[in-house]
């Protein structure tokens, strides 16, 4: 299941947001704008979690907590802030590994972006439906669907994890 998750299209995003975080986070270790590290760092941390969490299958196990909401407002959060420190990495210093953070920042800013733009469709979409009992995080209160999205879910049912 965890090899299936992340050829879904939640799995790309998140080794994508991942990658570039750290990425960014390297080039602002490297550069004269260090002041804006701590953000790339936090949010490589919280895309391994959010990882982890959809490859283990955590969602089903940890039922009090709105998966879909916290991914959400990680991925709007995190758009946001990258946006704001690559623009002024990309403005107020000149050395390389700066501009270099500020490009990789934008291009987290995208991922990101398309990311909460995704999820957001998601939620809207279920929520057009209706509320049926039978999708929501039965008992925690949360009015939204279990994660992954139900394409995902198909992509994890039909795959054979020991196929290599």
């Amino acid at each position: 299941p965890a090899r299936a998750f992340l050829c879904s299209r939640k799995g790309c995003l998140l080794l994508a947001e991942s990658g570039l975080s750290f990425i960014t986070f390297v080039c602002y270790v490297a550069s004269s704008a260090s002041t804006f590290l701590t953000a790339p760092l936090l949010e490589f941390l919280l895309a391994l979690f959010f990882l982890f969490a959809d490859a283990m299958q955590l969602n089903d196990k940890w039922q009090g907590l709105c998966w879909p909401m916290m991914d959400f407002l990680r991925c709007v959060t995190a758009a946001l802030i990258y946006f704001a420190i690559s623009i002024t990495a990309v403005t107020k210093y000149s050395d390389g590994a700066s501009k270099a953070a500020g490009v990789f920042g934008f291009f987290a800013t995208i991922v990101f972006a398309i990311d909460f733009y995704l999820i957001f469709n998601d939620v809207a979409k279920f929520l057009k439906q209706g509320d049926s009992t039978d999708e929501t995080q039965a008992g925690t209160g949360c009015p939204l669907p279990n994660w992954p999205a139900e394409g995902d879910r198909a992509v994890e049912e039909n795959s054979d994890s020991d196929s290599d």
